[in-house]
């Protein structure tokens, strides 16, 4: 397959390097914000499991450079991440209750977060019960981290894995949350079973303490059962964007605009130090080691007529 093959199967990839985006996913926070307008008066946001940094991207072009004296992005991720225009990082764990304090301790005078996203989401094994279920412990470890960190009134978003087992999950959003809705951005391929949870208005229970929890390692978790009401809401489900735009499952044409050439760029950001750079050395190694075998057994075709 020749360099161009990505660019002419996925348009918001080819459109997220000619816009000088680090990754195709800076559109879906994009088609987000056109539909429920969550920057309007936003100065201090987080970021969670922000690398490669899109998003925070996002976040410095329409909040920071407009606004460059009062806005505080702070963006949070295990993994190193390139560095931003207005863009604080700190390299560590959302399930930890020091990540939380490192996050206020930036804003000051215990101010906290009027905006919180999280675009993260697990290595998928294709199984998708597992990949579901490991998505939504993602999810409410967010969720946790932003009871510490949003003020009253705030707003979060985050990836979901839609499942046929996930409207407790959106019940438990909603008890925090005034409205939740579930978004589904035309940049995000109509094959894939992910889409974003857009929740607002945030207004813990009475009484409630934010709680740091992993839910990926206690064993005996409390459930209270409830007659609330709030089980029986149903979240609505909103597409962002119309068929005015471009379709992320089609292939498009190289030129798209009939006075420009087509011209090839790279990615804007490399991963500086992904989690699959050790096995990518591996298969360097052995593809050095068996080349020659391999190109044989791939140039020689084999038949039974000998």
């Amino acid at each position: 397959m020749g360099k161009t093959s990505k660019d002419k199967r996925d348009i918001y990839y080819r459109l997220a390097k000619e816009e000088g985006w680090r990754a195709r996913s800076a559109f879906k926070l994009l088609h987000i914000d056109e539909v429920f307008n969550i920057f309007a008066g936003v100065t201090r946001c987080v970021d969670l499991c922000a690398a490669p940094g899109s998003w925070s991207q996002v976040l410095s072009k329409k909040l920071y450079e407009n606004n460059p004296d009062d806005v505080k992005i702070i963006a949070v991720d295990l993994q190193p991440m390139a560095p931003l225009q207005g863009v604080i990082q700190i390299q560590g764990d959302i399930t930890k209750l020091s990540t939380a304090e490192s996050i206020i301790s930036h804003f000051g005078d215990g101010q906290k977060a009027q905006l919180v996203v999280c675009d993260g989401a697990p290595d998928v094994t294709g199984l998708h019960d597992i990949d579901e279920y490991i998505q939504s412990q993602l999810l409410l470890a967010a969720l946790n981290i932003s009871t510490h960190v949003l003020v009253n009134g705030g707003t979060f978003v985050a990836k979901i894995f839609r499942g046929k087992d996930t409207t407790l999950l959106y019940s438990q959003l909603k008890i925090f949350f005034e409205k939740v809705s579930i978004a589904k951005p035309a940049s995000s391929r109509n094959s894939s079973i992910e889409a974003f949870v857009v929740c607002q208005n945030y207004q813990p229970p009475d009484g409630y303490k934010p709680q740091m929890i992993n839910p990926m390692s206690i064993d005996d978790i409390e459930i209270i059962e409830s007659d609330s009401p709030v089980n029986k809401v149903i979240v609505p489900f909103i597409v962002c964007g119309d068929l005015r735009g471009y379709d992320s499952d089609m292939s498009y044409s190289l030129n798209l605009d009939c006075d420009k050439k087509y011209e090839f760029k790279e990615v804007v950001q490399k991963p500086i130090n992904p989690a699959y750079s050790e096995v990518l050395e591996k298969m360097k190694t052995v593809s050095l080691k068996h080349g020659s075998i391999c190109v044989d057994e791939a140039a020689t075709p084999t038949t039974n007529n000998g």
